[in-house]
Order: structure tokens, then sequence, then C-alpha cells
């Protein structure tokens, strides 16, 4: 290392054995400068290294003042030399040189203030946009007593991640930022990937918020961004909160976002009274509940009856999924299969079903079926899983696997590839709730399905309903013409049932024949 001004030369060196310390008192000399102060610093002061080094520099450099030192490092050999220029040649030159030393270590300290303000602003921005972040934010929130709160978040980003790419993702982040700075006269915060947030400084009522709003989506419902060739339409969502304290008010807001997305809202305002909070803890409640389940096999199958609508005699039964609780009441799919999936134990409960409904049926001859959703089918480990249990169970024959008809199918040739693999080992397919949703004749000709269960929502009103009647009089006469059976969902009643037998549905299934038991019959 070498360090020069006009006050102060320094001038550092490293041996590693006693050959080199010729060359290094040589070096020194060369450099023909007086008033020096040497410090030597090793590991060991007794060393050949050491006192050759420093016999060496008291005969050639008879003036110096030498300084030995201790360090950590056993191989080295230090050197720092320090010269003062000629006009400071008088006097004990170790203050001058330890005030040089100070002012450096001065300088040093200053630097690393400046490197810990620096990361100290970076925690609290955001890297992107140089907008202050999610913590500035929490700070600012501490700080202040009133205040309103705005979340902007942009609508669909993953399918502009997914489709322009990250780069371009990133890019209409910061044009996002950049327009609203130009039409927002409010301090904007980037407080997720997606979503900014603004600070306004008064807390306003809900009549005055919703006019905010109001003109506020006006300005930025949708930005037009330019990249390259590409004109990219990108539209927000908004929400805030109208609330008589400030406690949670950030959660709030993110509840209000939320249910305004969820909902296809402009923009959504909480209050108190909506109570949002308490949809919340009801499904912390039942997440815990779910976990409790799955931890200590309390998913159960319960069996409902499917007849012969010639015979009246049952001729298979359909697999539902229930939870028993820790009070042991019955929980239904409705409430605990969305949060399984939010949890995601959703695979878990699939399986669990396959298993147990296996085992019921290999003990007898009835046929039965089993609900499997898009996901499952387009799930790699639940696909094996199914394969599996084809080649090693004796129902294999017997099992109707049900396809939710009401998800719409993304992956044809994914369905495809299933059907045909459980086809091969006598599995059958049903189309579940055929005529709710998106519900498609052209496929059905692509597919190889042996039953349609049309839905319950048509077949309830079949006896008061004309257009309902119709619906099912066509999808029964498409099916027998592609020789696929039919069974009627939501046979709720003796009168439903006679008109179901005489539109010549081959199946009925509801609570007129049975509810569903935890035990087959």
């Amino acid at each position: 290392m070498n360090h020069k001004n006009k006050n102060l030369n320094i001038y550092s060196f490293s041996l590693s054995s006693s050959s080199e310390v010729g060359s290094v008192v040589r070096a020194i000399c060369e450099l023909n400068y007086k008033n020096l102060l040497i410090h030597i610093s090793s590991f060991m002061h007794n060393t050949v290294l050491v006192q050759n080094l420093k016999l060496e520099l008291q005969k050639t450099l008879s003036d110096a003042k030498i300084v030995m030192f201790k360090h950590d490092n056993k191989t080295k050999t230090s050197l720092i030399i320090y010269s003062l220029n000629d006009i400071f040649n008088t006097g004990d030159i170790s203050d001058v040189i330890l005030q040089k030393i100070q002012l450096l270590d001065n300088e040093k300290t200053q630097d690393l203030q400046n490197v810990k303000r620096q990361l100290l602003s970076r925690y609290f921005t955001d890297h992107l946009t140089s907008f202050p972040n999610m913590y500035q934010l929490r700070k600012d929130l501490h700080d202040n007593e009133e205040y309103a709160l705005v979340s902007i978040a942009i609508d669909d980003f993953a399918t502009i991640n997914n489709f322009y790419g990250y780069m371009v993702g990133d890019y209409i982040i910061e044009q996002v930022g950049k327009y609203l700075i130009q039409n927002v006269n409010n301090r904007i915060y980037r407080v997720s990937g997606t979503e900014f947030t603004l600070y306004l400084k008064e807390d306003l009522g809900f009549y005055d918020l919703k006019k905010y709003l109001v003109k506020l989506y006006d300005k930025v419902s949708n930005i037009l961004v330019i990249y390259q060739n590409y004109e990219i339409n990108v539209s927000l969502t908004l929400a805030s909160c109208a609330n008589y304290n400030q406690e949670n008010l950030f959660s709030k807001v993110s509840m209000a976002l939320k249910y305004a997305k969820d909902n296809r809202m402009p923009f959504w305002i909480y209050e108190d009274r909506m109570n949002f909070e308490n949809e919340y803890e009801k499904n912390l409640s039942v997440s815990n509940v779910v976990r409790r389940a799955v931890e200590d096999s309390k998913i159960v199958p319960y069996f409902q009856p499917i007849i012969d609508n010639k015979t009246l005699k049952i001729s298979k039964y359909e697999c539902l999924a229930r939870l028993i609780d820790d009070n042991g009441r019955i929980m239904s799919p409705t409430i605990f299969i969305p949060i399984t999936k939010r949890i995601k134990v959703y695979n878990h409960i699939t399986k669990t079903i396959i298993e147990k409904a296996f085992e019921v049926f290999e003990e007898n001859k009835y046929e039965f079926s089993i609900n499997l959703s898009m996901e499952d089918i387009l799930n790699s480990g639940i696909f094996n899983f199914i394969i599996d249990k084809l080649k090693s169970s004796s129902a294999s024959k017997r099992v109707i696997f049900e396809i939710v008809e009401s998800e719409a199918i993304q992956d044809f040739n994914k369905i495809a590839r299933f059907i045909n693999e459980i086809k091969r080992y006598g599995a059958k397919i049903a189309i579940d709730d055929f005529g709710d949703g998106y519900s498609n004749f052209s496929y059905l000709t692509r597919m190889k399905v042996d039953y349609l269960k049309i839905d319950g929502s048509l077949i309830k009103d079949i006896d008061i309903n004309k257009n309902s009647l119709l619906v099912v009089e066509t999808i029964v006469d498409f099916a027998n013409k592609l020789g696929i059976k039919t069974i009627a969902e939501y046979v709720h009643s003796s009168t439903i049932l006679d008109r179901v037998k005489e539109m010549k549905i081959d199946y009925s299934q509801g609570y007129y024949i049975d509810e569903p038991l935890l035990n087959i019959k």
C-alpha cells in the first residue's frame, strides 16, 4: 500500500521469510525519505525474521524510530513506513503521525456512517420505483395519529408478467408509479409487487372518501403503457377504509381491496359494520379444524345411493367427502374444501377419500363413484396414485370417476390422457353437474364418457319449469344418441322421480331416495 499527500507518505511491505529482509530494506532506502517512523507487526517478536529485520533497519536507517506491534497472522510480518516531508524535520514525529492516522480514521468513520445511512435509506425505499416502501409506511403510521389510506393494485398482473415477461412487468410497475406521481398529490408507497398505497394526511368520512375515490378512479382507472411497439392497457382497483379509529387500518384496507378484486369492483370502502374480520377469523378457525381433521384421520367418505330407474334398486353409490370436527359434528364440503385448497392439504383429502372408498367397495359388488376436480386430474401425484390403486385393487372395474363439469377444461389433451389410462383398468368416467356452468356438448363427442349426471338445479324444477324440462330433454336425447347413460341428481320427491322415469333417464340420486350415510346398506 502506498499513500501520499503533501505532508505524509505511507508505505507498507509484507515479509514471510528472512531472505526477503535485504530487498525490503533496500526498497525503503531507495525512497530516500527522512523523518521515518517504522511499525513492525508480527505474531512473535523473537523470530529470526523479526530480529534480522530490526537489526538491519537499525544499522541502515539509524535515525528512524522503530516501534514493535503484535498481530494474529502467524505466517506474515508486516512493515509500515511513515515519512514526514522535510518541513517537519524537528522534534518527535510520533504526534504528527498519530494526528494524521486519527484524521484518516475519522475519514473512514465518516465513510462508514455514510454507508450506514445509504443502507438504512435502502431499507425504507423500494429499489424499483424509489418510492418509500412498506417499512416506511409502518413507521409513518406509527408517528402520526390522523390519516387515511388508499390502496391501488394493478389488475391481472400475473397475466401481464406471463405474457410479456418479467422485464416488461417491472417496466409497467415503474410507469404506473410515474403516472401516479403525476396525477396524485399525496405521498405514494409501494407496499408489494403490484400494490401502491396513498397516504392522506386527514381522516375522511365515508361520503368524502367516496367522492375522493370516484375522482381518483376517473384519473387512474386505465393507464396506457407503451413498451417498444406494444400498447399495454393497465387497469387498477382501489380500496380504502372509513373508520372511527385507526386500529388495524392497513389490514382493513387490505380486506377491502381483496373484496373489490374478488367482486370485480372499481373500488371498495371498508366500514366496521361489514365485519370482514369475522369472516377471516372464521376461515382461520376452520383452517385449524381442517388441519386437525387431516392429522387425526377424520376425513371420511359418506355414501349416497344411486338407483336404477327400471328396477328401483340401488345400483351404485357416490362417495362424498365429509369432515368430522372436534365435537363429532359433520362439516359440509362446501365449507371445508375451499379451505383445504387454501392451506394446501386438498391433495391429501382426495387421496384419503380414494383410499377409504376402495377399502369399502373391495368388500362388495356395488359400483361406486369418486369426485375429481380438474386440479386432481392435472396433478401428477394424484394421477400416479390413482393408477397405482387401479393396478392393485379388485374394485378397479367398478369405480366411476366423476369429473366436475362446472370447471372449464383448459387442457383437453391431459384430460384425454387421464381418461384413456384409467379405462385400461376398467374404470369409468362420469361428467358431474352437466347442464351447469361450462356445459359443452362439443367436447363430449371427443371424450369417452360413460355417464352424464344432470345437474340438480335443472332436475329439481322439471315438474314446474318448462325451460328446465326442455334442457333436460335435450341432454337426455343427446346422451342417448352417443350411448351415454344418464343420472338425475337432486331427486327430492316422488313427483320428480316419476318425471325422471318418464324421460327415460337411467339412474336417480337424491334425498327422496336416501341421504348420504357413513355406511352402505
